[in-house]
């Protein structure tokens, strides 16, 4: 995967503005909105806990690993971003690929989450 086709997480992103504000002393108005909206989605208040580079990679690795989206490392990215605690949450995702799921498929992908996450 080249440097273009990296997946990363929130944090990442706004970690890389931070870098960059600090080395320019200036940002774009498109880069001061996506720093405002990085800072919130890296943050407790998106959705109740914060999201770390290290979990993000960890969790994209093992839904990478499933065997429903071997085939599909972009949403596997998708879903260790938005860490999702619902069957409705992965089902829209997978949905923007037209991807069908199995129930049983969905909760395999939920544990996945709520392992990594720390949520039981």
């Amino acid at each position: 995967m080249t440097e273009e086709e990296r997946f990363v997480d929130f944090a990442t992103v706004r970690e890389m503005l931070l870098d960059a504000q600090g080395r320019r002393n200036n940002l774009t108005y498109e880069q001061k909105a996506a720093l405002q909206h990085a800072e919130w989605a890296a943050s407790d208040m998106r959705n109740g806990y914060k999201t770390l580079p290290e979990v993000f990679e960890t969790l994209r690795d093992a839904l990478t690993a499933t065997e429903k989206l071997s085939p599909h490392p972009q949403l596997a990215a998708k879903l260790a971003e938005l860490m999702p605690m619902y069957p409705e949450t992965v089902k829209a995702v997978l949905a923007s690929r037209r991807l069908a799921i199995e129930d049983n498929e969905i909760n395999e992908i939920l544990d996945i989450v709520r392992q990594h996450v720390g949520v039981e």
